[in-house]
């Protein structure tokens, strides 16, 4: 097949589901940064007890948006209102389909009057590159994420992009800086001084801690990041490795990396005839042991995802009629799930059993293994109340979680199962060997679920663009 575009590629493929089950993807890689500076347990820690440099350098597409239709194709384009968005501020930046389904998210940050940056993951910025083409007067410019395997291959980016966060944060921002910090409200942006260097800050925290997001020019990035190590020193401040970088969204309650909802529909046809057949959307694999007939089954809608907040019909934009027709009060909404301990041993004790079941493994502290995951989540009789979205270990909790989206009469503290492992003993990834699923008995918790997360947080935001 000489696909060239997505639609060439859905056009040949049994089911949209089955191909994106197939995929030989895995999960998603953080590239570049080490999976570990120490090891990920003491990395995790430390944004709870002392300070974390995070490099978010790699991870993420830049998409840089300019001219007088800028906001115009941002407001058009994203759930969110744009009516109070004063420049030097930022927001969680949320697009859905025409039919109300998420296509993914990002931080958008407000530069200038007419100049923003969208800052995430693949799906979104490929939306808005799309749509900025049509009719609309707007410069763009991709600074593309560093590749997921360099292979020894110089990496460099337009930017890097550091966050200091934890309770020493600030003291480690003042060390930095060589006295105060500029005092900036939440979601808004400053100025730092690093190593003779003037950059750009935007003021929020990680799984509830304070602190600083910063970027300058990548020509300057060995620079920032050796001042900022330097300093951190005596604040016990720890460079986060790709491993506990994962795991700070199942504490802050983010649920990266839904499934596009942009594989049907005839209004979206020009879109899919404009994807790459090499890109995002083509390859996704899709992982879990829920498994559906329609690719429609996996789309997710704001509430579902807990942006419910975001959605304003103050403004029209792509998506807004479809959204106005549904009742928030009967959609699934955000929880946690706390794994039982118990269950969790058994599938980690799975690997040296000689006599049992062979079990999906679970790995830690990233246990997904595929870039849009969706494990069922059944009550007692195993009937189907929600979807498990993403799972691992957080060390500061010491339990295993997954953030999953549930049925809104299933209580907190009610005891559900997450079925772990495909069915069929799993579809042929690079990720899945031969296995029999297990359930796993899980309490329905808040989201965030980390207490401090869930005291600090300004309702509605979340604060790790992952």
């Amino acid at each position: 097949m000489n696909a060239k575009t997505l639609q060439d590629v859905l056009d040949h493929a049994d089911t949209t589901v089955e191909l994106l089950r197939g995929s030989q993807l895995g999960s998603f890689i953080y590239p570049v940064v080490p999976a570990e500076f120490t090891n990920f347990r003491r990395e995790v820690k430390a944004w709870q007890r002392t300070a974390v440099l995070f490099d978010q350098t790699h991870h993420m597409v830049n998409l840089f948006v300019s001219g007088k239709d800028a906001l115009k194709l941002l407001s058009d384009t994203g759930i969110n209102s744009m009516a109070k968005f004063p420049v030097d501020s930022a927001k969680q930046f949320v697009p859905v389909s025409p039919g109300g389904g998420v296509i993914g998210d990002g931080i958008l940050f407000r530069l200038a009057e007419d100049e923003f940056v969208f800052v995430g993951r693949a799906p979104a910025a490929n939306w808005l590159t799309f749509r900025a083409g049509q009719g609309y007067d707007v410069d763009i410019r991709r600074d593309e994420r560093s590749p997921s395997r360099p292979y020894g291959k110089p990496v460099t980016r337009e930017l890097w992009r550091f966050q200091i966060q934890g309770p020493n944060a600030w003291p480690v921002l003042e060390e930095v800086n060589g006295g105060p910090v500029e005092q900036v409200r939440f979601f808004r942006m400053g100025h730092l001084n690093v190593g003779g260097e003037r950059v750009r800050t935007l003021r929020h925290g990680m799984a509830g801690a304070p602190g600083l997001e910063l970027w300058g020019p990548y020509e300057t990035y060995d620079k920032v990041r050796d001042t900022i190590l330097e300093a951190g020193r005596e604040f016990g401040l720890e460079p986060a490795g790709a491993r506990a970088y994962s795991c700070n969204t199942l504490e802050s309650g983010w649920i990266p990396s839904p499934l596009p909802a942009v594989y049907t529909g005839e209004e979206l046809r020009a879109y899919r005839e404009w994807l790459p057949a090499q890109g995002y959307e083509a390859n996704n694999a899709l992982a879990g042991s829920f498994v559906a007939d329609r690719i429609e089954d996996y789309y997710l809608n704001p509430w579902e995802l807990g942006y419910g907040s975001f959605v304003k019909f103050d403004h029209d934009f792509v998506g807004r009629d479809a959204l106005a027709a549904l009742d928030p009060a009967t959609q699934r909404r955000k929880v946690t799930l706390a794994w039982n301990a118990e269950d969790v041993g058994r599938l980690l004790a799975n690997p040296v059993d000689l006599d049992g079941p062979q079990y999906q493994f679970f790995d830690l502290p990233n246990a997904n293994y595929g870039s849009s995951n969706f494990d069922s989540v059944l009550d007692a009789g195993g009937t189907l109340v929600g979807l498990s979205l993403f799972t691992g270990y957080s060390a500061n909790e010491r339990r295993a979680l997954s953030l999953a989206t549930v049925n809104p009469d299933v209580p907190l503290g009610a005891e559900v199962r997450v079925l772990w492992g495909e069915p069929g003993g799993g579809r042929r990834k690079t990720t899945v060997e031969p296995h029999e699923q297990f359930p796993v008995r899980a309490v329905v918790s808040p989201a965030p679920y980390s207490v401090t997360a869930r005291e600090t947080y300004h309702q509605g935001w979340r604060t790790a663009t992952i």
